[in-house]
């Protein structure tokens, strides 16, 4: 039994010499986050389709049951609208290296996809090879306050069984915001109702809290519960811990982690966290 939990990135400044070790060379980064965590989410994959060469880099550095959600290319998604079949392929050839690592593709549709859309949803996903798993977030308020649109969107899901994945900013949004990041997270997180319905057996959670950890850790007590129901349903779920600075994102995701083993200690222990200063003699 394993719950996977990541962060936003394998890489941040604010890291280095405290929890990976510092200077790395870039092929060994990933290799020392995934000490910290067994999955991470791929946003940089949403800005251009990385070169087949650096995702074979990835998986080098991972070990084989280390998730990666990679986020489709804002190309396909945002820009074409779902249209861009030759786009896709290209995603499709450059993250092959991953194999059983690319735990799910992950479709982020922009605020203006609604109810309407649907239909070119559930063509595009009719249209994608089943070797992979698929994830998707929407974020137009019909699909979380208008039953219809909900039932329309979880049909078109259940026909490739697909994932749908909540981001929950509503612990981020209880308070205002009282540091720099938070007060630019503020204008650009997306304000939607809370949703925790798991429609497969593999569901993929994003939390985005606050950079107090008490805070952020009492925000994530509703997940606590549901992930552990999860995993006595015998799903496998993963889960992203965000804060607007994300300074000690790796470690509230490893904090969250034992949190849930707490309520269900079947669950697999996360690696031990590389060394992030040189052993002395002394």
């Amino acid at each position: 039994m394993r719950l996977h939990v990541g962060c936003a990135m394998w890489t941040h400044r604010s890291w280095q010499g405290r929890l990976l070790a510092h200077p790395l060379a870039a092929h060994e980064r990933l290799r020392h986050y995934a000490g910290w965590c067994n999955a991470v989410e791929g946003n940089t994959t949403f800005y251009a389709t990385p070169a087949r060469d650096t995702v074979a880099s990835w998986a080098a550095q991972t070990d084989p049951d280390f998730r990666f959600v990679l986020k489709l290319p804002k190309l396909i998604t945002h820009e074409h609208r779902l249209a861009d079949d030759e786009a896709l392929r290209a995603f499709l050839d450059a993250i092959e290296p991953l194999g059983p690592r690319a735990h799910a593709l992950w479709i982020q549709l922009p605020g203006s996809f609604g109810p309407d859309d649907v239909s070119a949803l559930a063509r595009f996903l009719g249209r994608l090879p089943r070797s992979h798993r698929y994830a998707v977030e929407v974020r137009h308020a019909a699909f979380f306050t208008q039953a219809p649109a909900v039932r329309l969107l979880e049909a078109a899901l259940a026909t490739v069984s697909a994932e749908w994945v909540p981001f929950d900013t509503t612990a981020f949004f209880a308070g205002p915001p009282t540091s720099d990041a938070e007060r630019e997270a503020w204008t650009r997180k997306p304000r939607m109702p809370l949703r925790s319905v798991a429609l497969t057996d593999r569901p993929i959670v994003r939390y985005l809290g606050r950079d107090d950890t008490a805070r952020t850790v009492e925000g994530w007590r509703h997940w606590v519960d549901v992930v552990a129901g999860w995993l006595r349903e015998g799903r496998s779920p993963t889960v992203f811990v965000h804060t607007p600075d994300n300074a000690d994102a790796p470690v509230l995701a490893r904090r969250f982690h034992d949190q849930v083993r707490l309520r269900v200690p079947e669950v697999a222990a996360l690696p031990e966290p590389l060394p992030a200063e040189p052993a002395t003699l002394f």
